[in-house]
């Protein structure tokens, strides 16, 4: 089953693929500078990448937390992006509403954890042809997001795939039954792990969510070791500046070194 990216050279189920970008659209020039240095870093570790930013955060902690450009300017930025730089893009839809106008500029559709159930979210990001990543809700468990497979296929749509992101009990924290991954895989779907929101600390800072960074190495390699397909990280230049999700990002200049690591890991498990 080929989940080739259309107009990109980027096989789902061939490479293994980095989504990686800033948690949010903080403004034009901050994504043209991101886009620019993943793209070039990936290209040097030979590693296919899909930049990640969100133009709306609906899922904030605190009501004056950013949130965002908008639909309308966010996907005019990820489309100029998508052409200027030449990386495929995707983002969240958070309403049946964004599908359309998301998919015609986005090469991926992403459906938020929180949002991992919702029928009608599903069923219009799939009826768009284009590929679908689900994020599996913190509150399932691993063979629970078949059913997510199943709407996504039942719309006509064989282009999906599951992200990873941990599983909340509680107390602002989030942890990662490895287990997660072949479960999910055997659904027949690429499975990504998203290593740095499962490092999240939800809502530990009383007003917005704090982070172990210091642990996205040691989960990153474990997620390839285990057999991935994918990573999604999100990746900032000063992530104590970011204006989402600064506690959990990786600091954009420890990514090559990364990226050699995870590698070299992965060419270990063809010998």
């Amino acid at each position: 089953m080929s989940y080739l990216i259309s107009d990109f050279d980027l096989d789902l189920r061939r490479d293994l693929f980095l989504i990686a970008g800033p948690c949010v659209i903080e403004s034009r020039d901050h994504s043209f500078f991101m886009a620019r240095e993943l793209k070039r870093i990936t290209a040097e570790a030979g590693i296919p990448l899909v930049f990640k930013a969100s133009f709306d955060k609906a899922n904030r902690s605190s009501i004056s937390s950013f949130r965002g450009p908008g639909l309308t300017r966010g996907l005019q930025i990820l489309s100029d992006i998508r052409q200027d730089v030449g990386v495929p893009v995707l983002s969240d839809i958070h309403t049946p509403e964004q599908a359309t106008a998301a998919a015609e500029v986005l090469d991926v559709l992403q459906i938020p954890a929180f949002l991992s159930r919702q029928t009608d979210l599903l069923l219009a990001a799939a009826g768009t042809g284009k590929i679908v990543n689900v994020k599996k809700g913190q509150f399932l468990a691993p063979w629970e997001m078949r059913n997510a497979v199943d709407k996504v296929r039942e719309a006509g749509n064989q282009r999906c795939m599951l992200t990873e992101r941990g599983a909340s009990f509680g107390y602002n924290n989030l942890v990662v039954d490895f287990r997660s991954f072949p479960i999910m895989q055997s659904f027949g779907v690429p499975v990504v792990f998203d290593v740095t929101h499962s490092l999240q600390l939800p809502g530990g800072q009383g007003t917005t969510s704090g982070g172990q960074p210091e642990f996205i190495p040691h989960l990153a390699r474990a997620g390839v070791a285990a057999g991935v397909d994918g990573l999604f990280m999100e990746v900032h230049d000063d992530p104590s500046k970011a204006l989402s999700d600064g506690p959990n990002a990786l600091n954009l200049s420890l990514l090559p070194n990364l990226l050699y690591q995870l590698l070299t890991i992965r060419r270990s498990l063809r010998v």
